[in-house]
């Protein structure tokens, strides 16, 4: 039987949008996974999150703080939440969970994030990001969210998953959609899921009348951080082998300890091969790093030095690196008062982004 006229031309217009569409991209101004550096008029605003999950490690500090701390300086809108509301698709003590939340903030103040030039802030307490991420999730198939690589991933390990497992890019997509965030800085294993937030830019502006610009991906330019004990896996904070991971509170005892038990391997030479020498390169990437100098300039240091002694040329530049950081961590977590001041100051900025956003997506749902 023939569709109605009208429901024929409307199926015709869906379609010629799709084809009109601009393709998915890490960025309208950026290709073959660059740093973005155009940016829309008014100059962007950057969002990122991270969960409440304990004191960050030195992959933390290298793969994402850092990078958050040079943001503050280009970007004239920045937000950076402690996204308490992911972190609870795994089970959690609460009282250990207020901690890691004020412990968390601590740290991402010492690492050089300014309230005062970045909104830091709590997710859950802007109510708006859970009433987005419900309507976002009315627009999302169950089919895009099983291909996701982390709830494939995860699940496995599980066996099974949570419904909150299942449904948290959603989450991260309406987090960034919330304050119509232009800019995100990811690594390399979440670009899928900001894709996901930019595809339900588009299926709610094609929907509902333009409303949310489509994100670009600021990829991270350092490289991964390995374990210590197995480079061929990442520095993690759920390592069983305490050796593995270097948190950002370690002592310089501790650190040179873990440093001289990293794995390597049976040639003394010091040389640069992630593929060959996975266990030598990984601490030439952490001493470029944290040296702030070239992988090449690293090997050139360590000419003429077995690894043994390469291993305390890598252990001093993170102790010179950590040090003021671990001692601003300790000075800051004996104020928790100030540190809930400013979670509670950045929570008032957020609110005052989130809420028109949130009260024009309901007006053109139909809720009011």
């Amino acid at each position: 039987m023939a569709l109605p006229v009208r429901t024929n031309l409307r199926h015709v217009f869906r379609f010629i949008q799709k084809i009109n569409s601009p393709k998915r991209s890490l960025c309208g101004a950026c290709t073959e996974n660059k740093v973005a550096t155009a940016e829309p008029p008014g100059g962007g605003r950057v969002f990122s999150g991270i969960q409440p999950t304990g004191v960050p490690h030195l992959g933390n500090y290298l793969g994402a703080l850092e990078n958050w701390v040079s943001l503050q300086n280009q970007y004239p809108s920045v937000l950076y939440s402690i996204v308490d509301l992911h972190s609870i698709t795994q089970p959690q003590d609460p009282a250990q969970l207020r901690s890691n939340i004020v412990d968390m903030a601590a740290s991402l103040l010492a690492c050089g994030i300014d309230p005062e030039r970045a909104i830091l802030f709590q997710q859950s307490q802007v109510s708006e990001h859970a009433e987005l991420s419900w309507i976002l999730g009315c627009l999302t198939s169950m089919p895009r969210l099983r291909h996701l690589p982390q709830w494939k991933m995860k699940s496995k390990q599980k066996n099974e998953g949570s419904v909150g497992l299942y449904t948290y890019p959603v989450l991260q997509a309406a987090d960034i959609l919330l304050y119509k965030s232009t800019h995100v800085p990811v690594g390399e294993d979440q670009v899928q899921h900001l894709e996901l937030a930019q595809d339900l830019a588009r299926i709610f502006n094609n929907r509902y009348g333009d409303l949310f610009p489509e994100p670009c991906a600021l990829m991270s330019s350092t490289r991964k951080i390995k374990s210590l004990r197995d480079p061929s896996a990442k520095m993690s904070k759920s390592d069983p082998q305490t050796m593995a991971t270097i948190t950002i509170t370690d002592s310089p005892d501790d650190i040179a300890l873990k440093v001289r038990r990293a794995v390597t391997d049976f040639t003394s030479e010091v040389t640069f091969d992630p593929e060959t020498r996975p266990g030598v390169s990984n601490l030439v990437t952490i001493h470029a790093a944290m040296a702030m100098i070239s992988v090449e300039e690293a090997v050139s240091q360590a000419r003429g030095l077995d690894t043994g002694a390469y291993k305390k040329l890598v252990a001093e530049a993170v102790i010179q690196r950590l040090t003021p950081i671990r001692e601003e961590i300790e000075r800051l977590r004996s104020d928790r008062a100030h540190l809930e001041g400013v979670l509670a100051q950045g929570t008032q900025r957020a609110r005052e982004l989130a809420a028109p956003v949130l009260r024009e997506v309901r007006q053109r749902v139909g809720f009011c």
